[in-house]
């Protein structure tokens, strides 16, 4: 990212208005690429009742993207705790700046603090910039979790931290 660019990362209510644009924006990609059944965004609600912590990057002032984390207890996941990547998302014109990148370390730091060593996602087939993404961090291919089940157009990912 250019040095003369202002960015900033903060941590956000889902229901503010940039955060509310941006997974809408968001929803619209993803409804376009893939069936409902193969779809699983949360809502902006289900972000706030589901105790997502969320963040708004902002490029010169205007929101470039987003991501949450959601943090799974031990007796929620039926073992071991973990952090589970949640509507990651760039606006197509600050795409290829490096905005994924910061969101997700962003992610995986808030998870380390949180005293996770886990941190799973689950993305779209079509979604080739962001697995890269994950995939270039270390995140790798694993079973379904959680909630997802075996579905050929939504592969699931896990990174252990270190």
């Amino acid at each position: 990212m250019p040095s003369e660019h202002l960015i900033r990362v903060d941590r956000k209510r889902a229901d503010t208005a940039d955060a509310t644009a941006l997974v809408l924006e968001l929803d619209a990609h993803l409804a376009s690429r893939y069936p409902d059944e193969s779809r699983h965004g949360f809502s902006v609600e289900r972000l706030l009742n589901s105790g997502v912590v969320f963040f708004v990057v902002r490029v010169d002032g205007a929101p470039a993207g987003c991501g949450g984390i959601l943090l799974v207890g031990a007796e929620e996941s039926g073992g071991e705790p973990y952090g589970e990547v949640k509507r990651m998302y760039v606006r197509p014109a600050f795409r290829g700046l490096g905005i994924g990148r910061l969101v997700l370390e962003r992610l995986l730091a808030h998870a380390r603090d949180a005293g996770l060593a886990l941190v799973r996602l689950e993305t779209g087939i079509d979604q080739t910039e962001a697995i890269g993404l994950y995939e270039s961090v270390g995140f790798r291919r694993c079973a379904p979790f959680g909630p997802y089940r075996e579905d050929p157009l939504s592969p699931c990912y896990e990174l252990r931290l270190s």
